[in-house]
């Protein structure tokens, strides 16, 4: 089961890269770079890869929940921050 939740990482990992690519081959509003797939691609990587430590490290359900959505939470905010600059860094998009 274990390596089982890693495929499944990978593979949501590139469906979720997939849709920006579809996206730039039909309309302009999406221009993404090879180093914004990679960036992407590190934090959904990482997030996955996180959480499934998690899931094999802590053994109270609601500790898994609770850490797993504190994980996808700080994902939400670097997202946000690197897209629209909600905190104001220089890594703040445009």
């Amino acid at each position: 089961m274990k390596n089982k939740r890693l495929v499944i990482i990978l593979s949501i990992v590139g469906l979720l890269l997939l849709t920006p690519l579809i996206a730039m081959q039909f309309t302009t509003e999406v221009n993404w770079s090879a180093f914004d797939f990679l960036i992407m691609g590190i934090l959904l990587l990482g997030t996955g890869l996180v959480c499934e430590l998690i899931l094999r490290r802590v053994t109270e359900t609601p500790n898994r929940i609770i850490l797993c959505l504190a994980v996808i939470a700080a994902l939400v905010l670097v997202w946000m921050e690197l897209a629209v600059g909600i905190f104001g860094t220089p890594f703040a998009g445009s």
